[in-house]
């Protein structure tokens, strides 16, 4: 077991997760967190001096748990598809493959998206949250872009608004969470990807 205090750093992280993604960040208080992740005052404190700077690293570990899923997805698509047109739309795919295991919860009210609650609370979440969201939806944009640009020029399209599409797809993405957690239906993620995944095919077939 670490010494450190890595682990209750990370016990602390995790339940703050599930709790503000349930409730927002002015919603969870500190005293909520510590109880949820079993640690006391001294502990949290030690690890992060303010609500704030808990935030940010909440952001900070959820857009590297994001982009993780970004470059498996890239990886999949790369493994699976030698043509560009059918790694665009393998990619997208592995995200609708993916639906189910990404929303298992999501009927408890544990599963969302932080980005939310850090976006509209904006002043409690701090600029480092921000820029850290701002990270993702760049990365996502860039490394999806990539693809179609490849999968467009191998069908000679021209005039598509590429960047565009590649925000759309992270909308898509982070906008099914909200859907399945405004309805209670996980399958909704599901559909939203398979949605995308069919304009995408008729744009490129």
């Amino acid at each position: 077991m670490p010494r450190d205090g890595s682990a209750t750093r990370e016990r602390i992280l995790a339940a703050a997760e599930r709790l503000v993604v349930a409730k927002g960040l002015s919603g969870t208080s500190v005293d909520e967190i510590i109880a949820a992740s079993s640690s006391s005052k001294g502990a949290f404190f030690h690890h992060f001096a303010s609500k704030q700077a808990l935030a940010e690293a909440l952001t900070e570990r959820y857009v590297a748990a994001d982009l993780a899923l970004l470059e498996r997805g890239l990886e999949a698509a790369a493994a699976t598809e030698a043509d560009p047109v059918g790694r665009a739309i393998a990619f997208v795919r592995f995200l609708e493959d993916s639906a189910a295991l990404l929303t298992a919860d999501v009927g408890s009210g544990k599963v969302g998206c932080l980005y939310a609650p850090v976006l509209v609370e904006f002043d409690l979440a701090g600029e480092g949250s921000i820029a850290q969201v701002d990270k993702a939806a760049a990365q996502w944009r860039e490394q999806y872009a990539a693809l179609l640009h490849e999968a467009l020029a191998d069908r000679g399209i021209r005039g598509v608004p590429v960047d565009a599409i590649a925000d759309h797809v992270f909308v898509t993405f982070r906008g099914a969470f909200l859907l399945a957690r405004a309805t209670g239906d996980a399958a909704r993620v599901k559909e939203q990807f398979r949605a995308l995944r069919m304009l995408l095919w008729a744009l490129l077939r």
